[in-house]
This record gives structure tokens, C-alpha cells and sequence, in this order.
């Protein structure tokens, strides 16, 4: 396995643009570890190592993802996302400590928050909903990138229609949070259930719009059409 990893950072190396890193790092608000790396660039060869992973069990790439976590790179925990998510059939509910412990020990930034969650989190919760309640939890946690997770794990399950209950327990648990991590995080999610279900979000919007911070109340409203946005902005 470690031969694995050892190529892998190899070519990453070798994929490093300092201009790239430059301006990666004055993006992020939080500091952040890069080689400076596009996205795609980092998904394509993430995928090429997958192939050769086909084999391996769950439990040995996990461990892998575990010690690209460890690495602190942004595109270390890019790659560990994407070969959690290539496990997804293999996904048991003891995993769900597993996710709990990336989230909580190695995410610190918006975007390993997101790709991990988004994806590898969501799908798991889909498969194990007697998880969400965990969710609350995450919620109200001292590290704001466990409460951003508890938002944007519902994503997917967002637009799928899925758990609008859930979903506005989320959102008023955080509904004045100062932290513009966890708004903006809350905010997506609401704007996502509002793709597949508009009025129980709208609603929710007018209820709590004079409490709401503006960063989410733009991000929830996003995609509502004209009338309902100039409803829910109007003071």
C-alpha cells in the first residue's frame, strides 16, 4: 500500500505550479497546505489509482485515505474523498465513525469539508438514515467545519427531495450563527431542498428572515424565482 501512496504524492509533485499555489493560498481565507493543483487534474489522476485499487479491500482504502488526511495537502484529502466515495457499495454503519473522525480531526477548509461531505457523507446517510440525528449533534460542535459538515452532508439528499425535516431542525439549530462557514453551509442546503420542494423553504425564510444573517438568507433564496426573493429580502 505504501507503494501506492508513494507514487501517488510522486506525481503530484510533479503536477505542482507555484503560481497555481500562490493564488490558491490568497483564496482561502483559513491557511491551507497545496502544490497548487487544478481540481480536474487532481480527479483525473485520482481516478487512474483507483483502477489498480479495484482489488483491495474497504478496510486497506480506508487506511490509505487516513494517511492522505494526515498529509494536510489539499489535494491528499481530494483523493481520499474520492476513493472513500469508490467504496460506496461497500459502506456498513461502523464506517459512519470513521467519516465522523475525518470531519472532526483532518478538515480545514471549506473545500475538504464540502467533497468529503457532499458525497462520501451524504451517500452514506442515504444508505443509513438512522444516522441523521447525529447530524444535530454536529451542529452545534465548537469546530465550525463539523458544523458546516452538518449542512452540507444534506446536499445531495437536498436535491433528491429527501428529509426536509430534518433539513429546517439543520437550519434552526443554526439560524444565527456568526460563523459565515456555517451560514453560507446552512444556506446551500436550504437552497437545495428549495430545488425539489420550494414553499416548506420559502416558508421557513419568512418565518425567520429578520433573524436570518443576510449571507444565508442570499444563499437560501438563490435559486427561488423573482417574486419569492423580493419577498424574502424586503425588510
Amino acid at each position: 500500500m505504501k507503494s501506492i501512496l508513494t507514487q501517488l504524492r510522486a506525481d503530484l509533485d510533479s503536477m505542482a505550479n507555484a503560481a497555481a499555489k500562490s493564488s490558491a493560498e490568497r483564496f482561502f481565507k483559513e491557511a491551507i497546505q497545496t502544490r497548487g493543483i487544478k481540481t480536474p487534474l487532481v480527479r483525473k489522476l485520482s481516478a487512474q489509482y483507483k483502477k489498480e485499487m479495484k482489488q483491495l479491500p474497504k478496510k486497506e482504502v480506508f487506511q490509505l485515505c487516513e494517511e492522505l488526511w494526515q498529509s494536510g495537502y489539499l489535494e491528499e484529502s481530494f483523493v481520499a474523498c474520492d476513493w472513500a466515495y469508490s467504496q460506496k457499495k461497500k459502506f456498513e454503519p461502523a464506517d459512519f465513525k470513521t467519516f465522523e473522525r475525518w470531519v472532526k480531526k483532518y478538515v480545514s477548509n471549506w473545500a475538504s469539508c464540502d467533497t468529503l461531505c457532499n458525497h462520501t457523507v451524504g451517500e452514506f446517510l442515504m444508505m443509513y438514515p438512522e444516522f441523521l440525528p447525529e447530524l444535530k449533534r454536529w451542529a452545534v460542535s465548537k469546530n465550525r467545519w463539523v458544523k458546516r459538515a452538518a449542512a452540507v452532508s444534506l446536499i445531495v439528499p437536498a436535491r433528491k427531495g429527501l428529509w426536509m425535516e430534518e433539513m429546517l431542525e439543520i437550519a434552526t439549530i443554526q439560524l444565527e450563527d456568526q460563523d459565515d462557514m456555517v451560514q453560507k453551509g446552512y444556506g446551500w442546503m436550504l437552497k437545495s431542498a428549495s430545488e425539489s420542494d420550494l414553499n416548506p423553504v420559502f416558508k421557513f425564510v419568512m418565518q425567520h428572515k429578520t433573524k436570518m444573517p443576510r449571507t444565508a438568507l442570499r444563499y437560501a433564496i438563490e435559486k427561488m424565482p423573482a417574486d419569492k426573493k423580493a419577498k424574502a429580502m424586503a425588510r
